[in-house]
């Protein structure tokens, strides 16, 4: 299986070495299984560095379960091509979005593709949207290491590399390893482990109280030598302004967001407004 990833991976240099010319900086943000908050911090990566000035685009890669777009508050896109090429939606400002949910006719309806066509869609949203130039791009992955991942990993000219994001329990630990594993045959950098969902913030005081997982993200992280980008406890306010389509970062309270903002910034290396 290995020895398979490496001669495709090879195969595949030379076709995307001229994709994504305007981009400098691609960060995939993964997880090993569902259900972690892995959209609502990329959607908050991809908010946070907007509002610091940065232009930034946002592919969601979910192609059975896309998210962004609400999460975005901007559901209801509708996308113009221009010179043979899909114009993004702009959502906020410098911050621009590519989902299939833009693309179903009905939002509620199930996406019954199989895997061929299901990386066409993700080719055409990497080779024929027009991102223009950009500081960073995030990819959205969906949970797991199957098609929509490998082809990514394979799409993607000289990523960064990527952001795990998993949650305290030991089941999801498990599938960060996985994660690790895949990012390792893939040759895509790890940048670091987002512990979310570790802890709970009252409604009431504010105060924060220490999660049942305690630190067993930070623990994993230190196993397999790659830096922990900091927790994210369970807040009902971050869910709350996930409901509503407005990103927990750009409020004055977001600063836990902030504080990892400034971990990825600093391994990838700043770039000027």
């Amino acid at each position: 299986m290995d020895d398979e990833i490496n001669v495709i991976n090879d195969s595949a240099k030379n076709q995307k070495r001229n994709m994504l010319p305007g981009v400098k900086h691609k960060i995939v943000v993964m997880s090993g299984k569902g259900g972690v908050g892995k959209s609502t911090v990329a959607v908050n990566i991809a908010a946070g560095l907007a509002e610091r000035g940065h232009s930034v685009g946002i592919l969601d890669a979910d192609i059975h379960g896309p998210s962004i777009p609400r999460l975005l508050g901007a559901p209801f896109e509708h996308l113009e091509m221009l010179n043979g090429l899909i114009q993004p939606a702009e959502v906020l400002p410098r911050l621009k979005v590519i989902s299939i949910a833009y693309f179903l006719e009905e939002k509620d309806a199930p996406v019954v593709w199989r895997g061929p066509v299901k990386m066409g869609a993700l080719k055409q949203f990497i080779e024929d949207v027009d991102w223009g130039d950009l500081d960073y791009l995030i990819i959205d992955l969906p949970p797991g290491t199957g098609d929509e991942p490998l082809t990514i990993a394979q799409s993607i000219p000289e990523p960064d590399g990527a952001v795990i994001v998993t949650t305290p329990q030991d089941i999801a630990l498990t599938s960060v390893r996985r994660s690790i594993r895949f990012a390792s045959l893939v040759k895509l950098k790890v940048l670091g482990l987002i512990d979310n969902m570790n802890g709970f913030v009252c409604p009431h005081c504010g105060e924060e109280a220490m999660g049942l997982g305690g630190s067993l993200a930070f623990q994993a992280a230190m196993e397999y030598g790659i830096p922990y980008l900091g927790k994210i406890p369970l807040d009902p306010k971050v869910a709350k302004s996930a409901e509503d389509g407005k990103p927990f970062v750009l409020n004055k309270e977001g600063e836990i967001f902030k504080s990892i903002l400034d971990e990825i910034i600093d391994r990838v290396g700043e770039t000027p407004s």
